[in-house]
């Protein structure tokens, strides 16, 4: 029987995994290599940089808005704007921990350097995990499961073999390295690379640089942060609706097309999906077994994108490790929920669910920077099915008209998972219903009269 559970990392994942223990009745401990939580969202302004660590850049802004990246039952604070600065995020994420108290679950400066199974681990299903603390001490635990939320923005991957650099004379680093502009004034830029930090880097460096370049292979939709009505973008495009609609109507994606081409014309820019290296980062788990490190492709082999299928006993779980057009939060935290609730078919039903899932990964583009991209909305709702935590939309129909719309065409926001079943939350209602006063609330900073004269 599962009880004591290791978390490896005390970032957004590490950190709803803690809760989803405690919710459950389990035992957590939390590991966390640096001296504080926050992971990823955690700038380091001041620090040498530690390979292995995550890093972010001075200038980061959350590219999905507060209500879609919050947790099920955390409701942002409404005064917070709606594209939050990484300093925001962290507050969010400090609220979060002293809201729930699981501050007392974390053992900051505590590396884990091990993880084995105990040789009884096909009676047992235990863990013997190994940590190095800060001063060097070594330790060695027993854990009845293990779930390891160590992102994947650790290991940069810088393909220099790809490019002539024994011939450039400039200088070149991975955007891992970047924290701001300073001494690129005047210089003559490129990045290479057209994610998320590709163009927040390019951005950034061009109100210095004499020219900067961003450079794509494979082009990309790119749209603002703000949408219709000065709205954020994601509340008003990611929903059930807009969902549905796609699946049932492929004329729909055409329209969805023209309204991204609104914001820019990605044909005349080169753009359309068919020296700063903003190429990702290659994953690495380095403390596991090798027989559990194996590679399908380019994909890990995880059933639900999160349990390996040929373990004896389902006690290890990978939470976050996972791509989707939207925040990550809501997606980990369910892969939380379901992970401590410790479901498990047979071998052969989860190997035959990984084979149909890569098939589906297929459509998106392929690369080791790219590793678990799904679709959002169907891959939780399989999660939260199976929880029991799936929002009853055709029975919310006939009891809860008013929920139902916000549900369907309102934002997809995680609070619907807490309307019933496991983990059920009575303010999940009003968390729907509040939510577009929360998104509101940062433009009214003043008081002004709408009375004329």
């Amino acid at each position: 029987m599962v009880q004591k559970v290791a978390v490896i990392g005390a970032g957004p994942c590490g950190l709803s995994s803690v809760k989803a223990c405690l919710d459950e009745g389990l035992e957590p401990t939390c590991f966390e290599s640096s001296d504080d939580i926050g992971g990823l969202w955690r700038y380091k302004s001041q620090e040498k940089l530690v390979p292995g660590r995550t890093n972010i850049y001075q200038c980061v802004i959350i590219n999905s808005s507060k209500e879609m990246m919050a947790f099920s039952d955390f409701p942002p604070p409404a005064e917070l704007p709606n594209s939050m600065h990484h300093t925001e995020v962290l507050l969010y994420l400090r609220l979060y921990a002293q809201t729930f108290s699981l501050l007392q679950h974390i053992h900051l400066q505590t590396k884990v350097v091990g993880l084995r199974q105990r040789p009884d681990f096909d009676a047992t299903g235990q863990w013997d995990v190994e940590t190095e603390t800060a001063d060097g001490r070594r330790q060695t635990h027993v854990f009845d499961a293990v779930m390891v939320c160590t992102g994947h923005y650790t290991q940069p991957h810088l393909p220099l073999s790809s490019f002539p650099i024994e011939s450039f004379k400039g200088r070149y680093f991975h955007s891992w390295e970047y924290r701001n502009a300073k001494g690129l004034e005047g210089k003559r830029v490129v990045v290479i690379g057209f994610g998320n930090c590709g163009c927040d880097i390019a951005v950034d460096i061009s109100r210095v640089a004499e020219r900067v370049y961003l450079s794509t292979r494979s082009g990309a939709w790119v749209v603002g942060r703000v949408g219709p009505g000065g709205l954020p973008f994601d509340t008003t495009w990611i929903s059930r609706l807009v969902v549905t609609l796609s699946s049932l109507f492929p004329t729909w994606s055409d329209m969805l097309e023209r309204k991204l081409n609104e914001f820019v014309d990605h044909k005349l820019y080169g753009l359309k999906p068919k020296h700063v290296f903003a190429t990702g980062y290659n994953y690495s788990f380095p403390f596991l077994p090798p027989d559990l490190q194996a590679k399908s492709g380019y994909r890990l082999r995880l059933y639900k994108h999160v349990i390996p299928p040929t373990l004896a006993h389902p006690t290890l779980a990978v939470v976050g490790f996972i791509h989707g057009l939207g925040a990550i939060n809501s997606m980990a935290e369910m892969q939380a929920r379901w992970s401590t609730r410790v479901f498990k078919p047979a071998e052969d039903v989860m190997v035959k669910e990984i084979e149909t899932e890569t098939a589906t990964m297929n459509q998106f583009v392929c690369s080791e920077r790219n590793p678990l991209q799904v679709d959002v909305i169907p891959y939780t709702d399989s999660l939260a099915e199976q929880v029991g935590a799936k929002p009853n939309i055709l029975q919310l129909l006939f009891t809860e008209p008013a929920l139902v719309l916000q549900v369907v065409l309102g934002p997809y926001t995680s609070y619907q998972y807490r309307l019933s079943g496991p983990g059920k939350w009575a303010g999940a209602r009003q968390a729907i219903f509040a939510q577009k006063q929360r998104i509101a609330r940062p433009f009214r900073t003043r008081a002004v009269s709408e009375e004329p004269g």
